[in-house]
């Protein structure tokens, strides 16, 4: 293991083997599905297909941060590897819980760690953190691969629309988006994630509009920059892979030969957003 080891957590949506080649360690927050609680991304009983389900048959979702001795468990880990420092780079703390957690373990891990509260969410956190990864393996320090992974998320752009704000409503996490609570039903809300937290963008009515509309936001977040692309879902993947191929085409030259990959939310966020979610996170490299 390099002399800095890089933590994240589920949120992130990294896929395990991507993870695994950066060599990031990935902690699991709580799925809990009726009365069961089950490691997001871990246990099958709890993938992002089973929390749509559970969600259209009025079935009780809710999610939990991991705890800190969860936290401490993997830190404790890196360095019985031979880490001397730790990265741990974490949903924004606007949302979720997971960064105070971080910082309680870190008081007690056995070597240096540096929280960064991504400010982000799903890609927007795997690319600041894969970020940090980066600048390990070209040999930075610990310090220097913090920094960087907050830069890379405070230059990303995260956007989504959603059917129905209802879900993001019921844990807390709409914010100034409250505002079109009244007219949810009837419209698909355009959303970013602005200072960490969920922020309205405006409303169209139907999918089509929605789509359109994430489109051209998009574009004009990655502007002429170098940018990495991430469109997400949840049971919604006719229109993510739409999106994702108009991007690829729109964005060719920002993207430089990467393709723009398409997957579901981890559990822990779709249990937020609900079924019908589309998102796409525009990372500047």
């Amino acid at each position: 293991m390099p002399k800095v080891a890089v933590v994240t957590d589920s949120t992130a949506a990294l896929p395990p083997e991507v993870a695994a080649e950066a060599g990031i360690t990935v902690v699991p927050l709580q799925v809990v599905i009726g009365a069961r609680s089950y490691d997001d991304g871990i246990d099958p009983e709890a993938s992002p297909d089973q929390v749509a389900k559970s969600l259209k048959d009025y079935v009780p979702v809710s999610t939990s941060r991991p705890t800190p001795a969860l936290l401490l468990e993997a830190y404790e880990q890196a360095a019985a590897l031979g880490a001397e420092e730790i990265v741990s780079v974490h949903v924004s703390g606007e949302l979720s819980g997971t960064v105070e957690s971080a910082l309680l373990a870190a008081r007690q891990s056995p070597v240096p760690v540096h929280v960064v509260d991504s400010r982000q969410v799903g890609a927007g956190t795997g690319y600041a953190a894969l970020t940090a990864a980066e600048v390990v393996a070209g040999g930075g320090t610990g310090e220097e691969a913090a920094v960087a992974a907050r830069s890379r998320a405070e230059r990303t752009v995260s956007l989504f629309f959603v059917d129905t704000l209802e879900y993001l409503r019921r844990g807390g996490r709409v914010g100034a988006a409250a505002a079109l609570l009244g007219s949810a039903l009837a419209v698909k809300p355009i959303l970013r994630l602005e200072e960490g937290r969920v922020s309205p963008l405006g409303k169209v009515r139907t999918s089509g509009r929605a789509l359109a509309r994430l489109t051209e936001l998009a574009v004009t977040a990655a502007g002429d920059d170098e940018v990495d692309v991430t469109v997400s879902h949840l049971a919604n993947l006719a229109v993510a892979e739409a999106l994702a191929a108009d991007l690829g085409q729109r964005l060719e030259r920002g993207l430089g030969g990467r393709h723009v990959p398409v997957s579901e939310v981890p559990a822990v966020l779709g249990a937020h957003v609900g079924p019908g979610l589309v998102g796409v996170t525009v990372a500047p490299r």
